[in-house]
């Protein structure tokens, strides 16, 4: 028997058990190093301003000054402290989606993302840290300007090249760093290239000269440590003034401590080999992060065998111009931005960059095709992993091909290609903007259209927009039809079924199921749509009343999802089984199937999953005995269901189960008790909402017997205990 828990949590109990910190700010990869002054004053600010902006050279710093001081503020701010880094944004229309992601909400609705941002931070107190902003602006500012002017809990701070010009905006300029400070940075990061060797007084004085050089500059002084592997400082020396004579003189106007940025990156590519360099310009095409494999093909070629990439990697990261970061998907690397403009910037001058961003376009196309064909296997978390890391590639790719009007259609096979991403791993916003933009471009209607199109139907239907998703399915299916495209047919029609359930239509919804599973077999058709497909039919059949054959289709289901390690589907296929579970009388099978539900929607990400699923475990709760319980997680659910859509869809179908769970805690526990346990639910974030549902909470006696689950039929469908009807209509065992 499980252990009753407290209906609810108040978070001004200081006994009660509280979350660790929110924010995403990532862990110093190496000692910071000086800037006392800086932080106390940024600190200071900070207090005392909603907006702050810390300005100055590339490379000075900003970046990773503003990082340690929301590092150093983030017990201030008890909703979080957030980094968005902008850098590898290149569209302002992308700018609100990038902030959505850095704050972590997965918003299924039709709402505009400043919407989202908007409703999630109005009542909250917490941190923005924007960095990288200065190519977006005008964007930016605007944005920053209605959140502060919205929610008055918010602060941010911006890091970048120049101020954002907002009323209120607070400036910074962040100088390079004093000679002690700079001194002590650079003999940090020489003691990291060369541990076994303790400096001298002569190398002491070498190093302030050389921070003397470089106008105390961070980046230039840690390119400067990364050559000394090869040379001691007295030749680094040498060797930077010769490239200050040799690349500053073109640069007429810039300030000096630009040209002495310019001078430290020229000065390490100036000793870079001609291999070295070719592989710094062509990696220049990748936004953000990228792998070895990608690096190879797309970087490998004439005077670069793919063969040598690895080796050559290696001496950039040797010499700092290459960052290695390791993390879920395994080791990756990133130029810093300076650098990768550096490297764009030859690589321009050498006539290459058209063809550089079509070779990284084809490898990401190619990503996304194979992707979408491993998502149908055991591997299906490791490609959601995958994509999550490779957002800001595949983005470049598609802008890559609406550039050209004959490429507009790789553009649309991508867009398609990634539909599993944006239905099943919370990015039906984002994918929304991509499935609209590429539809901009005329272009004939083939295959790639018609998957845009289907597509983009079934994002509508999940954002409760039934006016989008008909109007996109409809003109799929006539051109699918008038085109003898068979397959782009039966993804209209199956998606036109979906559709037809959430508007509580199963009768029609049925029919159409049917039909297109019968069309998937005519074509060879299986993947996870077509399993889906099987789901959404036992939804229908359920809503019409036959739960025994629902229960039959989604134990199929089960079977061939084991099969073939699908997982995302299989949530959806429990969520059918665990209620006709409880409907049998076994809630905690039916608890146990919840929980898979919840587990496999934290991995993806998928917000419906999991507002479904806590709905439905309130209810078992309720069952088992625990009505405080279950009415914190019907509030931890009411939180969720505004970044999927309409609270259950609007469905009578999808209601049933909050209604009956409401009913009876609602005579359990009183008005005033079930609306503070609502509140309760509603604090919770969504993975500490999920922590609390799979911990378990409240709970009586088992009611299964010993024998209860041989199989999906045991036993006989009856209502739990004191459900009944509530004149709202719809099928009373739904």
């Amino acid at each position: 028997m499980r252990r009753l828990q407290p209906p609810f949590t108040d978070p001004d109990d200081p006994d009660s058990p509280r979350s660790a910190p929110a924010g995403n700010v990532p862990a110093e990869l190496n000692r910071f190093v000086g800037r006392g002054y800086e932080l106390a004053a940024l600190g200071g600010l900070l207090e005392e301003s909603r907006l702050v902006t810390v300005v100055g050279v590339a490379g000075v710093g900003k970046t990773r000054c503003a990082g340690r001081v929301a590092a150093l503020t983030e017990k201030r701010y008890c909703d979080g402290v957030w980094l968005a880094e902008l850098s590898p944004v290149r569209e302002p229309g992308l700018l609100e989606h990038a902030v959505v992601e850095a704050l972590g909400l997965t918003d299924h609705t039709g709402r505009p993302p400043r919407t989202v941002l908007v409703e999630h931070l109005r009542e909250r107190r917490a941190l923005l840290v924007l960095d990288g902003f200065e190519h977006l602006v005008d964007a930016c500012a605007d944005l920053v300007r209605e959140l502060l002017r919205r929610a008055p809990g918010l602060r941010v701070l911006a890091a970048g090249r120049r101020p954002l010009l907002v009323d209120g905006e607070v400036t910074f300029t962040l100088a390079p760093m004093c000679d002690e400070d700079a001194v002590e940075l650079f003999t940090e990061r020489a003691r990291s290239v060369r541990p076994d060797r303790e400096p001298t007084a002569g190398d002491r004085a070498a190093a302030l000269e050389l921070c003397h050089r470089l106008d105390g500059i961070p980046l230039a002084l840690e390119l400067a440590a990364g050559r000394l592997r090869a040379l001691s400082v007295d030749q680094v020396l040498l060797r930077l003034d010769d490239r200050f004579r040799l690349l500053t003189g073109g640069i007429r106007g810039a300030p000096p401590r630009h040209r002495a940025l310019r001078t430290a990156i020229g000065w390490s590519h100036e000793l870079c080999t001609p291999e070295q360099r070719l592989l710094w310009a062509r990696l220049s095409v990748f936004a953000g992060q990228f792998d070895l494999e990608a690096a190879e093909y797309i970087c490998g070629g004439a005077g670069l065998p793919a063969d040598s990439v690895l080796d050559v990697l290696e001496e950039l990261l040797a010499q700092s111009v290459v960052e290695r970061e390791d993390g879920a998907t395994g080791t990756r690397y990133r130029l810093l931005e300076s650098v990768r403009e550096y490297g764009a910037e030859w690589l321009a001058a050498a006539g290459d960059t058209r063809r550089m961003r079509r070779r990284h376009r084809d490898w990401f196309l190619g990503l996304a095709t194979w992707c979408e064909l491993d998502w149908f296997s055991p591997r299906q978390a490791e490609v959601a992993a995958r994509i999550d890391a490779e957002l800001p590639n595949l983005r470049r790719a598609m802008e890559c091909s609406m550039e050209s009007p004959d490429e507009v259609h790789l553009a649309h096979h991508l867009a398609g290609s990634l539909w599993f991403y944006w239905a099943g791993c919370g990015r039906l916003s984002e994918g929304r903007y991509w499935l609209e933009h590429v539809l901009e471009e005329p272009t004939p209607y083939d295959a790639s259209r018609l998957k845009v199109l289907w597509v983009l139907g079934y994002v509508a239907v999940l954002q409760g927009d039934a006016v989008g998703a008909i109007s996109a399915l409809q003109e799929c299916r006539e051109e699918a039809e008038r085109s003898g495209d068979a397959t782009a047919t039966a993804y209209a029609v199956h998606r036109t079924g979906c559709l037809a359930i959430v508007t509580d239509d199963p009768a029609r919804a049925e029919e159409l199921l049917r039909e297109a599973l019968g069309r998937y077999r005519e074509i060879g058709e299986l993947n996870s749509n077509v399993v889906m497909a099987q789901v959404e039919l036992a939804m229908a059949v359920a809503f019409q009343g036959d739960l025994d054959a629902a229960a039959d289709i989604c134990e199929e289901v089960r079977e061939l999802c084991e099969d073939h390690g699908e997982r995302w589907a299989l949530a959806y296929a429990l969520y059918v089984l665990a209620y006709a579970a409880l409907r049998r009388g076994l809630p905690e099978r039916a608890r146990r199937m919840l929980g898979e539900c919840l587990s496999i929607g934290r991995t993806f990400d998928d917000l419906l999953a999991t507002a479904l699923s806590l709905e439905l475990l309130a209810l078992v709760t309720a069952v088992e005995g625990d009505a405080g319980e279950a009415a914190v997680l019907q509030g931890a659910a009411e939180r969720i269901w505004p970044s999927v859509g309409l609270p259950l869809f609007g469905s009578v179908y999808f209601g049933r189960p909050r209604v009956e769970c409401e009913e009876q805690v609602r005579r359990e526990l009183g008005d005033a008790a079930y609306e503070a346990g609502l509140r309760a639910g509603r604090r919770l974030d969504r993975a500490a909402a999920v922590e609390r549902a799979l911990g378990g909470g409240g709970g009586r006696e088992r009611r299964d017997t010993p024998g209860a689950e041989s199989g999906p039929s045991a036993g006989g469908t009856r209502r739990p205990a004191a459900s009944r009807m509530t004149g709202r209509g719809g099928p009373e065992r739904w």
